[in-house]
């Protein structure tokens, strides 16, 4: 059976980010994710997992200053110390609440840097895993679409997998959004089929809109039986829902599982 884990920052955003939790409890999940934990204590989320006997399969690392348009560090030249203290904030995060998994993402790459970004990518990559390998710790690079994030260097899904090739890290996984593997190359199923021996965590919406299941074009009927039978991980749902959260979830009452 599909493991579905619900996306606290994009879901239940009715409430403050802390309410979410009794709200995913509510609705019957067991499992959560989330984009950027680090606004509030460990000691805050932690006590939300507890109460509403939660797990947290997925977070992010520090992707730098958001509101002046950072999408992570990794390949952005003259930060690398930086970087490298996001690696270390975000490991204080996932070992004190139990989360296996941290989606580091690359960061967007002017024209003037685009020669150098590889190898800062790789180097930092390099970094980032094996330091989170001393804790157990599982790496996530995602292929992210330039629609949603213009510049994005890591945004096609044979670009990374050269780079997991190349650094041949254990505890460097790809991170598999069905919804941006549609924007980016379409057929999603077919590149997941491809590519699913090194997929280490799913993400989930519909397209165009990146909202729920059922919302939009995607064949997730197909998708969704086609995990069932082959896919043993996570499935984060990381979608804008239409309408209220909780009423977002037909798609999944309806025969997700």
């Amino acid at each position: 059976m599909n493991k579905f884990a619900v996306n606290l920052t994009t879901i239940f955003t009715e409430v403050p980010f802390l309410e979410r939790f009794k709200k995913a409890r509510e609705c019957g999940f067991s499992y959560v994710e989330c984009q950027f934990p680090y606004d509030y204590s460990i000691d805050e989320i932690k006590r939300e997992l507890v109460r509403n006997e939660l797990s947290m399969v997925l977070l992010n690392l520090p992707p730098g200053n958001w509101e002046k348009g950072d999408r992570g560090l990794a390949v952005v030249p003259n930060r690398m110390d930086e970087f490298r203290s996001s690696v270390m904030e975000g490991i204080k995060y996932a070992t004190a609440l139990t989360v296996p998994r941290i989606h580091c993402m690359a960061g967007i790459v002017s024209k003037d840097d685009s020669e150098t970004a590889k190898d800062i990518y790789l180097e930092n990559l390099h970094y980032a895993g094996t330091e989170m390998a001393k804790h157990g710790l599982t790496v996530m690079i995602e292929p992210i679409n330039k629609f949603d994030i213009p510049g994005y260097f890591l945004s096609d899904i044979h670009q990374a997998k050269e780079i997991l090739d190349t650094l041949g890290l254990p505890n460097i996984k790809l991170q598999f959004d069905f919804y941006h593997i549609q924007r980016i190359h379409g057929n999603p199923l077919a590149f997941f089929q491809q590519y699913a021996d090194v997929v280490g965590h799913i993400q989930i919406a519909d397209v165009p809109g990146r909202n729920q299941p059922g919302a939009g074009e995607m064949d997730y009927q197909s998708i969704f039986q086609y995990l069932n039978d082959t896919y043993q991980g996570y499935i984060g749902l990381e979608y804008t829902p239409l309408g209220k959260s909780q009423d977002s979830f037909e798609w999944l009452r309806a025969g997700g599982k």
